[in-house]
């Protein structure tokens, strides 16, 4: 399911009514929660949270003209995806998310390396992600970014 947009509003309308409830409360939860340094913009075809350029120059390392990627939520064909590149780097946070996940959620947690699927909008735990999209500052982010860059 490929969705042409330019701005996160217009990714977000042409999604069915109960996907576009679900995405847009994510949204709003991430923007309530997201530390400074960090901006919503469209990215890889998603609506994204990224580290800009003016605060990181160097920008993402696959293509530096790109800032540097943190979050991001779709739609997909099977689900409701958020991608979180610091539950992939960061193993404490990570542990942290998949112990408060069941306390959240009474639906068993599906997740990949960055990536969390939901199959349906009503299993969305909004305040646990919340609190993850929180939980890392663009100056950590940035700081274990370019660790993970130099193994």
């Amino acid at each position: 399911m490929k969705i042409e947009a330019s701005t996160p509003e217009d990714y977000i309308n042409q999604l069915s009514d109960e996907r576009k409830e679900a995405l847009q409360k994510l949204r709003e939860v991430i923007m309530e929660n997201l530390p400074p340094g960090f901006i919503e913009t469209m990215s890889y075809g998603m609506i994204g949270y990224v580290v800009p350029h003016v605060v990181y120059p160097a920008g993402y390392h696959v293509d530096p003209s790109l800032p540097l990627p943190f979050m991001s939520i779709a739609s997909q064909k099977n689900n409701l995806a958020l991608y979180h590149m610091g539950l992939y780097a960061d193993a404490a946070l990570y542990q942290w998310f998949t112990e408060q996940y069941p306390l959240h959620s009474k639906t068993r947690l599906d997740m990949g390396k960055s990536c969390i699927r939901f199959k349906k909008p009503e299993e969305i735990p909004y305040e646990l992600i919340g609190q993850l999209a929180g939980k890392m500052t663009a100056e950590q982010w940035i700081s274990l970014y370019e660790q993970s860059r130099t193994k």
